[in-house]
């Protein structure tokens, strides 16, 4: 296999070993991207010079023999929300063109630390807006698998990327299903942690109760390791728990004998297609094989999720969108006479129609008159969701479920439908309004050659039990089709 296809802890034994260099498995994945990002267009912008310098400090270090930890010259992809000092920082939105932070993200600062290559910021829809990434309001980007399909979103860039070899690990962040829906379209594994787990600190706001930063790994080795730099306490960040950090990759046994699972049956109703359904229990099944016991279960006010979401998450944005006003950064209409014009040009040029939508949307719920009868109402039934699932919990170690409802659609297919899209993410919604942890993995592929996802759901701080079911599941399948680019 080629450097760029080898995941992370396969590199890593290769440079302790001397058979590579960290220079030479940068270059390898530019000489990758070079190949194939006019197809792809997973990136929006690079950071070669960069990359390349702290792969020669990585490659100097092993030379003084100083240990490396096992992220240390492993190229890494940033989600275009995650703040980087002096470099641009667009959130794919025309509105924040040439915006350079001053600051770092925490995990930014933390995979600094470890001496990640950074390889560059990845499109995303607008602000997180979305589930295909044809919301960028900068490019499209376009599914590895099949380059007339969507790669799912919004951190569509960072799926895209890991799936075509464009980098070894990429971080996304998660709102609604942002890092689990286009991990599924694209056939890698991608992990949504416990809410307060990881730092938000330096992500751009979309959601601020339900966003979470987490990673996409070719395989789940590689997702555990990620997990262990970028989890941890932050005073920098309010809602950061402050707990130990187990290594999560210390379970990766292949053992889950006794291990209990919750098949919800509201996750394989109408609108789930039938190859993802059967490609899902086959996997169930396997579980079974390797020595879990399975039962069906019941979350009833799964149905309601989708309605609380989209009332919650778009009052929050209209929030934290309120900020861009072409006053402090970003960009500014110079077509405007006087200040309330020129807030009102900036917004209406920078802004993309879905993020506008969504700010209308969450602005008129929390109106006078209206927040008790939707805002209100939303945040009880997030209560109901959350209770369901910890009476789920009681009983069973993990559920699991398909992460999507299909698997990758064409694009153009429901970008003009915003009601289609959002049902895009009615598997993995619900996660979010409970703060769970959740991964998605490929089970399988559909009779298009498509990579169908299967999400594993775990109770709060949970991710060692995720990583070592799926890790045992990883072991068992063989999928039928691989990516050809």
């Amino acid at each position: 296999m080629e450097l760029y296809q080898l995941p992370a802890h396969e590199l890593h034994e290769k440079l302790l070993a001397g058979e590579v260099s960290a220079v030479e498995i940068t270059e390898a994945v530019y000489d990758r991207i070079e190949e194939v990002e006019d197809n792809v267009q997973a990136y929006l912008n690079l950071m070669k010079e960069e990359a390349i310098e702290q792969a020669k400090k990585v490659d100097q270090k092993l030379a003084d023999g100083e240990d490396i930890n096992p992220l240390a010259g492993i190229p890494v992809a940033l989600k275009d929300n995650l703040s980087t000092e002096g470099i641009e920082t667009t959130c794919a939105s025309k509105i924040l063109e040439g915006y350079q932070p001053p600051y770092n993200a925490t995990v930014v600062e933390k995979l600094a630390a470890e001496d990640v290559v950074m390889t560059g910021k990845t499109n995303m829809d607008e602000f997180a807006m979305g589930s295909s990434t044809e919301n960028s309001g900068i490019k499209n980007t376009y599914n590895p698998w099949d380059i007339n399909r969507v790669p799912g979103g919004s951190s569509g860039g960072s799926a895209a990327a890991v799936a075509a070899g464009e980098a070894t690990i990429a971080l996304g962040s998660d709102t609604g299903g942002s890092i689990r829906q286009p991990a599924a379209f694209c056939g890698v594994v991608g992990m949504k942690p416990t809410y307060g787990l990881v730092s938000r600190y330096g992500l751009v706001a979309f959601a601020s109760s339900l966003d979470q930063i987490g990673p996409f790994a070719k395989d789940v080795t590689d997702c555990a390791l990620a997990l262990n730099y970028i989890a941890g306490h932050d005073e920098m960040d309010s809602t950061s728990v402050d707990r130990e950090i187990p290594d999560y990759t210390a379970n990766l046994d292949g053992d889950i004998s006794g291990m209990k699972i919750g098949v919800p049956e509201e996750y394989f109703g109408e609108g789930i297609d039938d190859e993802v359904k059967e490609s899902v229990w086959n996997a169930i099944e396997q579980l079974e094989e390797l020595g879990a016991e399975y039962e069906e279960v019941s979350l009833p006010h799964t149905d309601y999720g989708l309605s609380a979401y989209y009332l919650i998450a778009p009052a929050e944005a209209s929030s934290n969108l309120a900020r861009y006003d072409g006053v402090r950064y970003g960009h500014r209409s110079n077509q405007a006479n006087g200040l309330i014009e020129m807030f009102k040009k900036t917004r209406q040029e920078g802004f993309g129609d879905e993020v506008k939508r969504r700010i209308m949307l969450g602005t008129y719920a929390l109106s006078s008159g209206y927040y008790d009868a939707y805002y209100k109402k939303a945040q009880k039934v997030r209560t109901l969701i959350k209770e369901d699932f910890d009476e789920a919990f009681a009983e069973y170690d993990i559920l699991i479920s398909p992460t999507t409802p299909t698997t990758a659609f064409e694009i153009g297919d429901k970008s003009n439908d915003p009601l289609q899209m959002y049902l895009s993410d009615i598997c993995t919604i619900p996660v979010n309004l409970a703060g769970l942890p959740a991964l998605s993995m490929p089970c399988g592929v559909d009779s298009n050659d498509l990579p169908i996802g299967l999400q594993i759901i775990g109770d709060h701080f949970a991710e060692e039990k995720i990583l070592q079911v799926a890790y045992a599941l990883e072991q068992a399948t063989d999928l039928d089709a691989e990516l050809e680019l």
